[in-house]
C-alpha cells in the first residue's frame, strides 16, 4: 500500500511512501524491544545526557524541520519553527529533572529500609496525530525514553516525512540503535502491534473513536495505555475581564495552528453585560488576521491539513447556520489552490452542537450567558474535559471558576498550552492519564514497593 504526503497549501504531492506490512512492523517491534535491556540499564544521568544532546539537535535543525512541517501539514512557518524550540525545551526539562523525578522515595515503615522505586516497563507504542508533527511525538517519546523505556512511533499518515525526521533526530543525537523507531503503516498493522508481545504500553493522541479502539485492544492484553482525545475547550469571559487582553487571547487561543489543536479555545462563553463589546472587538481582530501561504512569516492562518479537514469545518459551519447561527466574519473556504478556510466568528450558535462537535479549524462560536454560574454550567455541559480559560481581573474569582470547571487544565487570563513542567491531559472523553511533567514521566513505569527487613 502506498500513501502520499501532500502540501495542503498547494495540493501538490511532496512524496510517496510504501507502508510496512504487519510482519515488518512486528519485526521492528522485536528489534526495539530487544534494545530495552541495554537502554534501561543505563543510569538516569546517562539517559539525561542523551536528552541534552537531543535538545541541541532540535535547535540546530529548527529551520530545516520547520520548513518540513509547513510543507507537509501547512502550519505557518513561524509557528512551525517554534515547534522545534518547544521540543528542545521539553528535552531540556527532562534532562535537568530526570534524576530528581525518578529518584527512589523513602517510606516510613517497620523495617530496616523501605522505599518506592520507579522502573521502566519495556517498549511503548505512540500513535500520534498530524497537527503538531514534532511536539506531539516528543511529548510522548521524551518522557517514555527518559524513564528507560524504548519507543515506537506510528505517526499519522498525513505527515510521513515528519515521522521519519523525528526518528532521525534521535539518530543525530547519538541514541543507541532501536531506542526510537518510526513505522509507516496502516491501521491493521497498528492493531497487530498493540496485541504484540513486544509492546508493553500504548500512548495515543487522536479521536475518541480511535481511543476506544486502542483501549479495547490494550485492555485484552492488560497493557497500560494513555489517551489524549481532544476537546471542546471553553473560553469564559466574565463581566470584569480586561476586554483588550481577552480579545487578543481569544484570537490566539482560536487561531493557533489555524485552529487545529486539541487545546485551542473552541467555545467562547461570554457574560451578557459585556458580550456586545467583546464580540465587536473580537470580530475586528479576527478580520485582521491574514490567511494564506504558510511560508510567508506574516501569515497567521495557514490551510487545513488536508481536504477532509476542510470539508468537515465547512460542513460544521453550514450546519450551525442552518440551526440559526449568524456569521459575523468569514464563514467560507477561500477559493483557489489549497485547503484554506476564512477566520470565522459566529453568534447565536446552538450551544449543544458546539459542545459535542469539536471545531477543528479557525471558527469561533460565541455563546452569551447570564453570569459566572451559567458560564461554568455551559462549560461543563460537554463530553469533553481537556482545557479551559477564564478571563477576569479578580484572581480569586478566576480560581473559584477554575476549580469548578471539569477539565485537566485551566488557565486564568492566559491561553491554554502544553508545558513540560505541567501535567497535560483531560477528563471525561478527553482521555485517561497524563503526559509531561513528573506525572507523565511516571505513567509508563512500574511503581514498585521495596522493603528490606
Amino acid at each position: 500500500m502506498k500513501i502520499q504526503s501532500v502540501n495542503p497549501a498547494t495540493e501538490q504531492v511532496n512524496k510517496e511512501f510504501e507502508t510496512l506490512t504487519k510482519e515488518e512492523v512486528i519485526n521492528v517491534a522485536k528489534d526495539v524491544n530487544g534494545a530495552f535491556p541495554a537502554w534501561s540499564s543505563l543510569s538516569v544521568q546517562e539517559r539525561a545526557g542523551y536528552m541534552k544532546r537531543l535538545s541541541s539537535v532540535f535547535r540546530e535543525h529548527s529551520e530545516e524541520y520547520g520548513r518540513l512541517i509547513t510543507m507537509e501539514m501547512g502550519k505557518p512557518i513561524n509557528q512551525a519553527k517554534f515547534e522545534l524550540e518547544r521540543c528542545a525545551r521539553m528535552a531540556d526539562t527532562y534532562s535537568a529533572n530526570a534524576e530528581k523525578w525518578l529518584a527512589d522515595e523513602p517510606v516510613e515503615f517497620e523495617a530496616k529500609r523501605a522505599f518506592v522505586a520507579h522502573q521502566p516497563i519495556g517498549t511503548v507504542l505512540g500513535v500520534m496525530p498530524w497537527n503538531f508533527p514534532f511536539t506531539q511525538v516528543m511529548r510522548f517519546a521524551i518522557p517514555v525514553i527518559t524513564a528507560g523505556n524504548t519507543a515506537i512511533l506510528r505517526h499519522s499518515n498525513v505527515v510521513p516525512m515528519c515521522a521519519l525526521a523525528a526518528e532521525n533526530c534521535f539518530r543525530l543525537a547519538g541514541f543507541p540503535e532501536n531506542v526510537f523507531r518510526t513505522v509507516i503503516t496502516d491501521h491493521d498493522a497498528v492493531k497487530a502491534l498493540v496485541k504484540s508481545k513486544y509492546i508493553n504500553g500504548v500512548s495515543l493522541t487522536g479521536s475518541v473513536d480511535a481511543g476506544r479502539m486502542i483501549a479495547a485492544i490494550a485492555a485484552k492484553s492488560i497493557k497500560k495505555f494513555v489517551l489524549e482525545l481532544g476537546g471542546s475547550d471553553p473560553f469564559i469571559v466574565l463581566d470584569d475581564a480586561d476586554l483588550e487582553l481577552a480579545c487578543k487571547g481569544a484570537v490566539k487561543g482560536r487561531l493557533t495552528n489555524s485552529g487545529q489543536s486539541c487545546i485551542c479555545s473552541k467555545r467562547f462563553i461570554v457574560v451578557k453585560s459585556i458580550a456586545d463589546e467583546f464580540t465587536r472587538k473580537f470580530v475586528e481582530l479576527m478580520k485582521m488576521q491574514k490567511a494564506g501561504n504558510p511560508t510567508d512569516p506574516n501569515v497567521e492562518v495557514g490551510p487545513m491539513a488536508n481536504r477532509q479537514q476542510l470539508e468537515i469545518i465547512e460542513r460544521q459551519v453550514n450546519e450551525l447556520v442552518a440551526k440559526g447561527a449568524k456569521i459575523l466574519c468569514g464563514g467560507k473556504r477561500i477559493q483557489g489552490k489549497g485547503y484554506f478556510f476564512e477566520p470565522t466568528v459566529l453568534e447565536n450558535v446552538d450551544a449543544a452542537y458546539v459542545a459535542k462537535n469539536e471545531l477543528f479549524g479557525p471558527v469561533a462560536p460565541i455563546i452569551v450567558v447570564k453570569n459566572e454560574d451559567a458560564a461554568v454550567k455551559i462549560a461543563n455541559k460537554t463530553f469533553y474535559g481537556l482545557g479551559a480559560t477564564v478571563w477576569t481581573k479578580d484572581l480569586e474569582k478566576g480560581e473559584r471558576a477554575a476549580r469548578r470547571i471539569e477539565s485537566g487544565l485551566v488557565f486564568v487570563n492566559d491561553t491554554t498550552r502544553a508545558d513540560p513542567r505541567l501535567p497535560f491531559g483531560g477528563v471525561k472523553e478527553s482521555g485517561i492519564g497524563r503526559e509531561l511533567s513528573r506525572y507523565g514521566l511516571l505513567e509508563f513505569t512500574n511503581t514498585k514497593s521495596i522493603v528490606l527487613s
